[in-house]
């Protein structure tokens, strides 16, 4: 299993005792359901490889990220609604 998605998405817990019990091979995770807390299970586990949330440690994702920050701080600046919004109905 690997998640570089949302750390949500995996429930460890359940995840930590299905490696134990070889019911998955193993696990590569870059993000973690209570981020930056890691499952104290999953270290204990050799099959498992930690990330420390460097996936999108790129330069290429760096400029987009930092293009998408001028895009909706310019867009809000003009009086108009930014194209990322986060809206807590959605959280």
């Amino acid at each position: 299993l690997v998640n570089t998605a949302r750390g949500e998405v995996i429930d460890e817990g359940a995840l930590a005792n299905m490696l134990a019990k070889g019911e998955i091979a193993g696990a590569g995770l870059d993000v973690y359901e209570h981020e930056p807390s890691i499952n104290p299970k999953l270290l204990k586990l050799p099959n498992v490889v930690l990330l420390p949330h460097m996936g999108s440690a790129t330069v290429e994702g760096r400029i987009d990220m930092g293009e998408k920050v001028i895009v909706n701080v310019k867009t809000f600046m003009d009086g108009h609604r930014p194209p990322d919004r986060v809206i807590p109905s959605m959280l």
